[in-house]
């Protein structure tokens, strides 16, 4: 949702890639859960904050590991393909791309060393 990696998607896409949310719910940093454009939409649709930013991505084409360890959670993070958002929603949910990731710095050098293990 806030870093959307719209640049990214569309190279990716060019070479027959597709992009990955490994934390499609962003483990509910930047107030996540009760985010009021995601809440709105979730009540029109009678679906949660989660379900609503998941079916946004499967639009979107990004493949999505959403988790939990709670069995109702992983139950209702399956229950998206019985809607689709529309267009205004989608739109309305891209504006919220902030272009930073709540986690780390993916072009900061120091980091990418790390997770090439080079340190």
């Amino acid at each position: 949702m806030f870093d959307q990696q719209i640049e990214a998607q569309k190279y990716m896409e060019e070479f027959g890639c597709r992009i990955m949310s490994w934390g499609p719910l962003a483990e509910g940093r930047n107030n996540f859960f009760t985010n009021p454009v995601l809440e709105a939409i979730g009540k029109k649709y009678g679906k949660s904050v989660a379900q609503v930013a998941l079916r946004w991505l499967i639009q979107r084409g990004v493949i999505i590991i959403p988790k939990s360890v709670h069995i109702e959670r992983m139950e209702q993070n399956l229950d998206i393909l019985d809607f689709t958002l529309s267009d205004e929603d989608m739109a309305e949910i891209a504006r919220l791309d902030t272009g930073k990731s709540l986690f780390f710095d993916h072009h900061d050098p120091e980091v990418v060393k790390m997770f090439m293990g080079w340190r």
